[in-house]
């Protein structure tokens, strides 16, 4: 449990933008220094400076070039984020990326697999042992905050499986490093992250613009990347309603999760609790997955 913040250091990947950005924001409202931690700069400077001026108290931002996927660029951030601050007491692993991949999962391309896996589970993987012994030497409070998804993290969504199956990893790796801190009497809690309860407005729909030439596609797609304007209309046209949740509701679970030490930070509403439970009792009763149906489309 950290229930004061002001004085203290959160880094955060993936904070040029969407629930990274929002995450920086709030926690330098709060009197806390930032890391922020982006692959792209000119977004990372300009949210640098946004953060700094929110800061409170005589707090700092402080932004950080990073690829998450490479292991030595999170040492790099790091090295960087405990030589300028006193501590790190908050990392939040949030950096993610959607695939790009187009039909089932036999016609993928192995590159769509590799980046969505180098981001979104080697970064957070980096994260854990780039900064884990540093701040458990410390011997002070501290918080893990790896973000997860709704889609894989509860259930899959068949359309988007690359990510689903990345996400869903996340929900172990956190699951495994609570036991492991737990196990090793330690003073860092860790948490699950799902955004929600409804889609998240973030940039990771068009996530494609930092795509590195050693993941690059080897065939053009079939079809348009798909956009959030795309799918707010396509919600639209089949007389639904497209809820949104913007970012800062996702910032201030997080932060909410961090004070009262909650692993599961999992907003009620949605549809999540009753997938949860649809979910469950397939498993329990051994009965094959009739809760993905839905998804199923002609």
């Amino acid at each position: 449990m950290l229930a004061d913040l002001p004085g203290k250091t959160a880094v955060v990947t993936g904070a040029a933008s969407g629930i990274g950005l929002a995450m920086a924001r709030l926690f330098a409202a709060e009197g806390m220094n930032v890391v922020l931690a982006d692959v792209e700069e000119p977004a990372l400077d300009k949210a640098v400076a946004e953060v700094g001026q929110q800061a409170a108290q005589g707090a700092r931002a402080l932004g950080v070039v990073t690829d998450v996927s490479l292991p030595e660029s999170v040492e790099a951030l790091a090295d960087k984020a405990f030589a300028t601050f006193p501590s790190v007491d908050v990392l939040c692993n949030n950096a993610g990326v959607g695939s790009g991949a187009e039909g089932p999962m036999w016609q993928h391309e192995r590159t769509d697999w590799q980046w969505a896996f180098a981001v979104n589970v080697w970064g957070v993987f980096h994260g854990i042992q780039a900064f884990l012994p540093r701040m458990i030497a410390q011997d002070s409070p501290g918080h893990v905050v790896n973000t997860s998804s709704p889609d894989g993290g509860i259930a899959p969504l068949p359309t988007a499986s690359v990510y689903a199956v990345t996400k869903a990893s996340i929900v172990t790796m956190t699951e495994a490093l609570y036991a492991q801190l737990k196990q090793a009497d330690a003073k860092i809690g860790a948490s699950v992250l799902f955004p929600g309860p409804h889609m998240v407005r973030t940039g990771l729909w068009e996530s494609y613009r930092n795509r590195p030439e050693r993941y690059a596609k080897s065939k053009p797609r079939q079809s348009p990347y798909p956009t959030l304007e795309g799918w707010e209309q396509a919600m639209k046209d089949a007389g639904l309603e497209a809820k949104m949740t913007e970012p800062e509701e996702v910032a201030a679970h997080a932060l909410e999760g961090i004070r009262t030490g909650s692993f599961w930070i999992l907003p009620k509403g949605g549809s999540s609790d009753d997938m949860i439970r649809r979910r469950s009792q397939s498993m329990l009763e051994r009965a094959n997955p009739g809760y993905l149906e839905e998804f199923i489309l002609d």
